[in-house]
This record gives structure tokens, C-alpha cells and sequence, in this order.
């Protein structure tokens, strides 16, 4: 039983080791944008369906699977630490090439009436929603990542996904969340 519990603790020392070593290294170079014609200009996200919609000109031009944070059937965000995706209109402010996760995407959340209630209720908001592939060094998990919701309140796609979403999403496409 004993030695057990020291592989187990290995083994999870090992993981936590791992996974803090691939977030440094990075993601590696970012994809070239898309054409024009292939970007979108919304991005729609239905919580409920866990699916994620690019369009352009109102069509559709690429669907994804995704995984959001644990608690998002909770209803919208309200503060920090809460693990639920924000609902309503934002956008893409942001990216980050480095990020911990592959590639990453920055949602305009919290806006400013969210930043007061979630004060008035003596919380902070929370903030740093992106949408993003799996954590570096974790690629390998791919669809599998979506059996169960993950995140602390972002939108998670596989990596490949990610790549696709970075060059057709250009910075500040307006992004709705819906519940």
C-alpha cells in the first residue's frame, strides 16, 4: 500500500512538472491569418449545444465543438473563481501566442455594469476569459477534452481548432454568448 502511494505521488508530481514546463516553452509559432474571404466577422457561442459558430455576412463558416467552464449551466458569469463562461455581447480584444494554453484568444469580459455588480456584492469580477486550445504539452487529449467541462470559464477547442480559429478571427470580432 505504501509504495502505492509514493508512485501515485510520483506520478502526480511528475504531471504537475510536466504541465508547468510545456506552459513556459509555449505554443509555438502562431498560424498566418486567412484570407479575407475566410474571416469571420461574429463569433457565436451557444453554451447549451457546447458549440461554437465563425460567421461571415451572417453564414456560417466554421463550427466547433468546445468545452467551457465547470459551473457554465450555472448561468452567466458573476465573479471570480465562480467557473462559469459569461453570457452576452463582446469581443475579441487581445491575443496571446505564449499563452499556457494553445493559443489563445481574449473575450472582452467583465464589462463595466458586470464589474459593479459583481463589487456590489463584494466579489471581484474575474476576468482573463479567452478561447483557447488545450494546455501545452497536452495536445495529445484532442476530442477527448470535451467529455467533461474544464475550464474556470473559458471556451477550449483542440489545438488544430485553435490554430484555424486564430487566423479567421481577426482582433475586435464581436463574439455572443448565448446560454
Amino acid at each position: 500500500m505504501r509504495t502505492k502511494l509514493i508512485v501515485l505521488a510520483l506520478v502526480a508530481v511528475g504531471l504537475f512538472a510536466y504541465t508547468k514546463v510545456m506552459a513556459r516553452i509555449g505554443s509555438g509559432s502562431p498560424p498566418p491569418d486567412a484570407p479575407l474571404e475566410q474571416r469571420a466577422d461574429l463569433i457565436r457561442v451557444y453554451k447549451s449545444e457546447r458549440r461554437m459558430v465563425l460567421l461571415r455576412a451572417d453564414a456560417p463558416i466554421a463550427t466547433y465543438r468546445i468545452s467551457l467552464g465547470r459551473a457554465a449551466d450555472a448561468g452567466p458569469k458573476q465573479h471570480e473563481g465562480d467557473e462559469k463562461t459569461p453570457e452576452g455581447r463582446y469581443e475579441i480584444d487581445w491575443r496571446n501566442p505564449k499563452s499556457m494554453a494553445h493559443l489563445s484568444l481574449h473575450i472582452s469580459y467583465p464589462k463595466p455594469e458586470e464589474q459593479r455588480a459583481a463589487q456590489v456584492n463584494g466579489f471581484p469580477p474575474g476576468g482573463n476569459i479567452m478561447i483557447h486550445g488545450l494546455p501545452n504539452g497536452w495536445g495529445l487529449l484532442g476530442d477527448f477534452h470535451r467529455l467533461v467541462d474544464w475550464t474556470d470559464g473559458c471556451i477550449a477547442v483542440t489545438n488544430a481548432e485553435m490554430r484555424d480559429i486564430w487566423a479567421r478571427v481577426p482582433d475586435h470580432a464581436p463574439i455572443d454568448i448565448m446560454p
